[in-house]
């Protein structure tokens, strides 16, 4: 009888430990800075930056829409969940300005 106790322990410890580290991940996306939420438009007028609670959306001539969470001062998109992300490095953010180093190292400077 003891053995199936101990059978039953691990695996209840396992679903404990992993339900733990999933939780603690899931503040992430509520801990946007809200300096960055609202529309952006790039100093050369091509490309649009529209940061909600809910949704990253960029639009260069076809707006798309992506699910984000932010870590430290990493952007990371993901279209529908999808993996792996799209990091976006935020360089410098205030009231008024964002700059971000795209994915392909290009720096982009948004303005309200």
């Amino acid at each position: 009888m003891k053995k199936y106790r101990l059978l039953l322990v691990f695996p209840v410890c396992a679903l404990l430990a992993f339900s733990f580290a999933c939780n603690s991940n899931s503040g992430e996306t509520g801990q946007v800075n809200k300096k960055l939420l609202g529309k952006w438009k790039s100093k050369d007028g091509e490309t649009k930056l529209e940061i909600t609670d809910k949704g990253f959306t960029t639009d260069d001539g076809q707006p798309i829409t992506e699910d984000y969470f932010v870590k430290n001062d990493t952007i990371f998109t993901s279209y529908q969940g999808s993996r792996p992300f799209t990091k976006f490095l935020i360089k410098n953010l205030d009231d008024h300005k964002l700059t971000l180093f795209y994915p392909d190292s290009d720096l982009v400077e948004f303005a309200r």
